[in-house]
């Protein structure tokens, strides 16, 4: 064994079957871990390689899976202080602040909770692909506050992106809106795309050539020319409340991009300083993808929205 690298030995489980989705059981790797593995020649079954996923395996034939250490991560690590709501081995449960971008790209390249990630979670995140890094498996934008999920480990990864994809995940937001929505609840349909017209925006296009995206919403308050709002997803697309609000003629109070404070409105934001869209991720709802139990988060609204809802009511 080289110096970087790590030997998992075991037996199959009970249940044998396909060689990747009984390794994958039984090292807590994921199954495509597994399978890029055993592409390199790092697997074997009782002593001899196996390069064949789909093939059938007994239950106890011992098998040994050679891990080289995972590359460094192209983000750098820094000390970025984190409101962590929960942590264990496998995943860890963040309360964002408004302002700080969740992965690195052009125009921030460092700052970001990846990098706040890499240096709080060292030497426990796993080699998702070969590389380590933190397993973001769902943004909010910089200016939305509040709870996002990352897995530590493949199998969380892996679990946690399948109830992404299934949308069986329970994420609800809490927003200030223009007016007074009418109905005051209801259920906001329609395929989301990026923008024809300006490619940092996403709108609603007929169906078809978006993503199909629901959101369910019911009105929490009525305040001076706006309303505290519930939005429920039930499917989570880039700007989704933003959009779908909009979509309505409720846009998020100090929303540059989907909508105009009214004019009664902004000199409350002005003297508050408030320039983010007014949306909080408040709860955040999923079956943990190791040990099976149901978890719940709930986050309170940061200082920032309950100032601009006080104001608000007076």
């Amino acid at each position: 064994m080289g110096a970087n690298e790590n030997i998992i030995l075991g037996m199959i489980g009970a249940e044998g079957g396909r060689i990747d989705k009984a390794l994958a059981e039984a090292s807590g790797l994921s199954r495509e871990r597994v399978k890029a593995l055993m592409g390199e020649g790092r697997v074997s079954l009782s002593g001899r390689p196996v390069s064949q996923a789909s093939l059938k395996v007994e239950p106890g034939t011992p098998f040994a899976i050679t891990v080289p250490e995972a590359a460094p991560a192209e983000a750098a690590a820094q000390d970025i202080p984190l409101s962590v709501v929960f942590e264990d081995e496998h995943l860890i449960v963040i309360d964002k602040p408004a302002g700080l971008v969740v992965h690195p790209a052009a125009g921030n390249l460092d700052g970001t909770l990846v990098n706040a990630l890499l240096h709080h979670c060292r030497g426990q995140l796993s080699g998702i692909g070969g590389v380590a890094r933190p397993g973001i498996v769902h943004r909010i934008d910089k200016d939305t506050s509040g709870l996002l999920v990352v897995a530590k480990t493949d199998r969380a990864h892996e679990g946690l992106a399948a109830q992404f994809a299934d949308h069986s995940i329970t994420r609800a937001y809490l927003a200030v809106v223009a007016g007074r929505p009418v109905p005051a609840a209801g259920t906001v349909t329609g395929a989301i795309a990026r923008s024809h017209t300006n490619r940092k925006k996403m709108a609603l296009v007929e169906d078809g050539r978006g993503k199909h995206a629901v959101t369910h919403y019911r009105s929490l308050e009525p305040l001076k020319g706006a309303t505290l709002v519930e939005c429920r997803l039930e499917t989570g697309r880039t700007h989704q409340v933003r959009v779908h609000m909009s979509s309505i003629g409720h846009s998020l109070l100090g929303d540059p991009a989907y909508g105009r404070t009214p004019s009664a409105i902004r000199p409350t934001l002005q003297r508050l300083d408030f320039s983010r869209q007014a949306l909080h991720a408040a709860e955040l709802g999923f079956v943990h993808p190791v040990k099976g139990e149901t978890v719940h988060f709930v986050s309170p609204l940061p200082d920032d929205m309950r100032t601009l809802i006080d104001e608000l009511r007076h």
